[in-house]
């Protein structure tokens, strides 16, 4: 009886719970919005059955081979050792340089790099297997191209016009010269005296050493203390070997003209390397003369000086020409070899004679060439040895001496020489090179008047 009464009261219970869910749901309800209500009853088209096209192509059947797959296991990526090695990683080099002083030798300054003495020796023995190091002078560049631990790489020697003798290291140690291929420029130029030939060119910025050619040339006929006034015009041509923009060598000249008193005096200078010079006055030859060193600093003219060596002042017999150990010396007129050998002081010597009265010696000489004997005949312009410093010479340059009848006189201011060398010259040949040369050097100096306006504007 207890049982019904209370399964009876949770029915009732339960009927009023789902009762009021009911109501309170249905009066929770907003309601819908027309346009939501219109909304809900839109359907989309239908879609449209897709088109087939007819053509002509077939599509091929799949048989059952074609569809089948088949594995193959690609076999794993090798890599080499060599594939997996560090990349070589190249030493830091050093590069050491000194041009080489006076007194110094080679062995010093590779010592100075810090070369061990093993690999000195076989440095020098590389080079001079190229180069004659007894050769070696002030001016010369030593390179040395070593690791941070002076382990040399490669050394360099840069000698004469542009010339290095190259020593690589490798498994063999390797020499090699290294000579330039340079392109031959002609300039022109043109200044005006007002103190000397020396200042005159130098401010014009024409090499000023050309101011010993002109006295070479000139030194016998022109007085230039006495002649030159002042505001006298001096025209030059000369050539220079170049590589690139950088000189190789000296320059030389070409052809000069000097204004002087109203003459002009002109000298032409061959290209054939002879050194034969002829000078003319107002066009006309006026002599032929010789240099017996091409490019040479007239270091000591004729008369009497303090001696270099004794220090008293003696009487100086010739002129001496200060240039390179081994540069050619060339006879300075036609004439005969008379006598090869040494004579004291003077060292090794040639001497030539021009006739019965006038005689050249040249002396210091470091080498005579091995076919010049005496007796033979040889022509202003031939070599017949090399400057040296044999005998008594401070250093290497040439003693050149002009002797009349046994006794010495100036070889700038003698003509004897001039007159021996103009009884071979050919005048029609001397004038067709004056006209060459005249016109080459207006051409020059049109040049370079026009290339000077154009970079003014």
């Amino acid at each position: 009886m207890k049982i019904r009464t209370v399964l009876a009261a949770v029915a009732v219970a339960g009927a009023f719970s789902v009762t009021a869910i009911a109501i309170s749901g249905v009066l929770s309800k907003e309601p819908v919005p027309p346009a939501i209500a219109e909304a809900t009853l839109w359907t989309p088209d239908p879609l449209a059955p897709p088109r087939i096209t007819e053509t002509n192509s077939v599509r091929p059947t799949l048989a059952q081979a074609d569809i089948a797959f088949e594995f193959r296991p690609r076999p794993l990526l090798t890599v080499s050792p060599a594939d997996t090695s560090l990349p070589s990683i190249e030493p830091q080099l050093v590069t050491w340089s000194r041009e080489i002083a006076s007194g110094e030798t080679l062995d010093a300054d590779l010592s100075d790099a810090g070369l061990d003495a093993s690999d000195r020796a076989e440095i020098a023995l590389a080079i001079g297997a190229e180069y004659d190091l007894r050769r070696l002078r002030p001016g010369h560049i030593i390179t040395v191209v070593s690791t941070t631990d002076d382990n040399p790489r490669r050394v360099e020697l840069a000698v004469d016009d542009g010339v290095r003798i190259e020593a690589v290291f490798g498994e063999q140690l390797a020499a090699r010269v290294l000579e330039p291929d340079p392109e031959l420029v002609t300039f022109a130029g043109e200044a005006v005296i007002e103190s000397s030939i020396f200042a005159a060119l130098d401010t014009a910025d024409i090499p000023a050493r050309f101011a010993v050619d002109l006295a070479q040339m000139l030194g016998g006929t022109v007085d230039f203390r006495r002649d030159l006034a002042g505001g006298e015009t001096m025209r030059l041509l000369w050539r220079e070997a170049r590589d690139g923009n950088k000189r190789i060598g000296q320059p030389e000249l070409a052809f000069a003209a000097l204004d002087i008193d109203g003459s002009v005096y002109e000298i032409v200078w061959p290209n054939d390397g002879s050194g034969q010079a002829t000078i003319y006055v107002d066009g006309e030859v006026l002599r032929v003369f010789a240099q017996p060193v091409e490019g040479a600093r007239l270091s000591s003219v004729f008369g009497r000086r303090t001696h270099p060596v004794y220090g008293n002042v003696r009487m100086h017999t010739g002129v001496d020409f200060a240039a390179a150990r081994g540069t050619p010396v060339q006879a300075t007129a036609p004439g005969r070899v008379r006598f090869i050998g040494r004579r004291g002081g003077y060292g090794r010597v040639v001497e030539i004679a021009h006739g019965s009265d006038t005689l050249t010696r040249y002396a210091h000489l470091s080498a005579v060439p091995d076919g010049l004997t005496q007796g033979q005949r040889v022509m202003a312009g031939d070599m017949i040895g090399r400057v040296g410093a044999t005998g008594t010479a401070t250093g290497p340059n040439l003693h050149y001496e002009v002797l009349v009848d046994g006794r010495p006189t100036d070889p700038l201011s003698d003509d004897r020489l001039a007159e021996a060398a103009e009884r071979e010259a050919d005048d029609t040949a001397a004038l067709e090179r004056l006209r060459e040369a005249r016109s080459l050097l207006a051409e020059r100096l049109a040049s370079e008047f026009a290339q000077t306006t154009t970079e003014r504007l």
